[in-house]
């Protein structure tokens, strides 16, 4: 069963466009939460401790779920963010009490910030 997984190139590829899109997927939260030193889990950096981080395919591109935090005094926060075929954000939700947070959320359409 491996060894066909490992042969089969389709596979492959589908592998190569989930590391893309997380890879992404991490300069997009940084970039729209304006925090650039964030640690994150996900899909391409687990920590089971954390929580299960994940990609999906979706019906129209990924769903990627992980976790963030400023610093080390900071605790973990989930996020679930929607890319589409093309990988540009849909939709970026994440739990967050940061009132800085829910401003930018009032000002983006597609960030949503719960507590």
């Amino acid at each position: 069963m491996s060894y066909r997984w490992i042969t089969n190139p389709q596979k492959q590829l589908e592998r190569e466009q989930q590391e893309r899109a997380v890879l992404l997927s991490r300069t997009i939260l940084a970039t729209r939460l304006q925090l650039p030193d964030l640690q994150i889990v996900d899909a391409l950096a687990a920590n089971r401790k954390v929580g299960k981080a994940y990609i999906y395919p979706a019906q129209i591109g990924w769903e990627i779920s992980g976790y963030y935090r400023r610093d080390d005094n900071d605790r973990w926060h989930p996020y679930l963010m929607s890319l589409s075929a093309e990988n540009e954000l849909t939709l970026l939700k994440v739990q967050d009490m940061d009132a800085r947070l829910a401003q930018l959320a009032s000002e983006d359409p597609l960030l949503i910030v719960s507590n």
